[in-house]
């Protein structure tokens, strides 16, 4: 049986070039490198500069992704920006990438599951080009996390970072099995009854005002894990793998306790994991992104393997996605 597969034909990534390392963090707020690294394996960041926005940072990543893939703009029929930090209330950022790439066809819009967003966002562009309703997807990652921040905050201020990954996905015919390339499995989740532990303390409805991020860590890390390890079992239990035939495992990078705890979970080796969270920190729904085009770009992810990426975000939210690369 004949159908359509979401296949990866390019990845990209963009960060800021300010860094901000652990010991610059120091000399603002009661922390230290040491603290950090053992808590979090964070060494460092990168900071949107003033003129750069979330817009910004998620059209050069998406400039490089369609590079990568050798596709031109003009074929892409589909855009969704996953982002909790976007340029404006309205319009969608993804609407600005749209006319900045000189597309003025197909739809672009913006989706909202915070670190989780890029796994939303690449479940919901795959339904699209699985049913024919599109063609060519860009799905981006980005964000300026730095601008929520309360510098003040040891707790959450040197966990988060800027910048913005993003990869083209391409509807291609399949044969309806695993040994398929593209998009195989997703699953996505959310309970609203956790949003409390992890949130922005305003918005244009409520506060009127952009807001802070707050968190209550160790609720977060209590959560997460078990969670992760939840959304990945159902890929197992649907597909008959197991952590052995996951060739790379691409967690959402925000703290490397969590990603590891995850893969011992799940069984997964931690050569076998892709880490970025030491370079760039949490950058919430761009990290995913980030990782893969890490990865990607030296090599270390080849045609044809399995790929496991997965992520969990305020809300919460959480899922995860088996890719054949």
């Amino acid at each position: 049986m004949s159908i359509l597969r979401s296949v990866l034909r390019g990845c990209g990534s963009y960060l800021p070039a300010q860094i901000l390392t652990n010991a610059e963090l120091a000399k603002k707020v009661d922390t230290s490198d040491e603290w950090i690294v053992q808590r979090t394996g964070i060494r460092q960041r990168h900071i949107a500069a003033d003129g750069e926005t979330t817009g910004t940072l998620g059209l050069k990543a998406a400039q490089a992704a369609l590079a990568d893939a050798g596709i031109p703009a003009s074929e892409v029929d589909l855009i969704i920006v996953a982002t909790a930090t976007p340029d404006h209330t309205f319009p969608a950022t993804a609407t600005e990438i749209q006319a900045a790439l000189g597309i003025s066809h197909g739809a672009a819009f913006d989706l909202q599951a915070v670190c989780s967003g890029f796994v939303f966002a690449l479940a919901t562009a795959d339904k699209f080009l699985a049913s024919g309703a599109a063609t060519t997807a860009l799905v981006i990652g980005a964000e300026t996390f730095s601008r929520i921040l309360d510098w003040e905050d040891r707790g959450t201020c040197v966990l988060f970072g800027d910048g913005a990954g993003a990869v083209v996905l391409r509807a291609e015919p399949g044969t309806g099995t695993l040994a398929d390339r593209g998009v195989l499995t997703t699953h996505i989740r959310s309970d609203g009854r956790y949003m409390n532990k992890l949130y922005v303390d305003g918005g244009a409805g409520s506060t009127k005002t952009v807001g802070m991020l707050r968190m209550e860590g160790r609720e977060v890390f209590k959560h997460a894990v078990v969670k992760l390890a939840e959304t990945v079992q159902h890929t197992f239990a649907e597909t008959g793998l197991s952590g052995a035939d996951i060739d790379w495992f691409v967690p959402h990078q925000a703290n490397r306790r969590i990603i590891d705890a995850t893969a011992d979970k799940l069984g997964i080796g931690h050569e076998r994991v892709v880490i970025t969270v030491d370079k760039h920190g949490n950058t919430s729904a761009a990290s995913i992104p980030l990782a893969l085009a890490d990865a990607h770009s030296d090599g270390r992810i080849k045609p044809g393997q399995l790929v496991l990426i997965e992520a969990m975000g305020g809300g919460f939210t959480w899922g995860s996605a088996l890719i054949r690369w």
